[in-house]
């Protein structure tokens, strides 16, 4: 499969296959970085895509790639090593930011964000990891927890940016609130 002229290994079913939409998520995450050392985290790595299209841009850029999938880890470790980042993408299996030691320049993510409910709306989607995809509720627990862990972690002049439904919303520091309530209204 091809992402950000990588070449990545995927497992359908087992983590979502890379879509063009997460390219957006690279570019912003890039945007902020520039040529600046920095930490980011994609959270929810799947594959490894958006953590080592990042990672390969950004030579300057330690990148954690964290999933709860031990599959997606392992699937990641491998694209890390095969496309040679594997020194500066780390990745690791836990919740969210909680794998990830010290302060964070920015964080990118696409969980899931659709309700369980809407599963038989959604047949284009038949074939992906549905934990990948749905979850309980309004589907937006994911992105409240990472937002309140971010507001622990993110460095002052730092950046959140995450993918929902085809777009990316993103926010430095500061502004999580404001975010926050731009996601949700999104999301009604």
């Amino acid at each position: 499969m091809e992402f950000a002229g990588l070449e990545l290994l995927t497992r359908p079913g087992a983590v979502m296959v890379p879509r063009p939409a997460s390219l957006a998520l690279v570019e912003r995450a890039l945007a902020q970085i520039g040529s600046e050392p920095a930490v980011v985290v994609d959270v929810g790595t799947g594959s490894g895509a958006i953590a080592i299209a990042i990672a390969r841009a950004a030579t300057n850029a330690v990148v954690w790639a964290t999933d709860d999938s031990e599959e997606a880890v392992a699937l990641a470790r491998r694209n890390a090593s095969r496309l040679g980042v594997a020194g500066r993408v780390r990745v690791r299996r836990g919740d969210l930011l909680e794998p990830v030691a010290g302060p964070i320049d920015v964080v990118v993510a696409n969980l899931p964000y659709l309700p369980w409910a809407e599963r038989s709306l959604h047949r284009d989607l038949d074939g992906e990891p549905e934990h990948a995809v749905f979850a309980p509720g309004d589907g937006l627990g994911g992105y409240r927890r990472l937002l309140a862990s971010a507001r622990l972690r993110l460095q002052p002049e730092g950046l959140v940016a995450v993918q929902f439904r085809g777009r990316v919303l993103a926010a430095r520091a500061a502004d999580l609130d404001e975010l926050e309530r731009d996601l949700f209204a999104r999301a009604a």
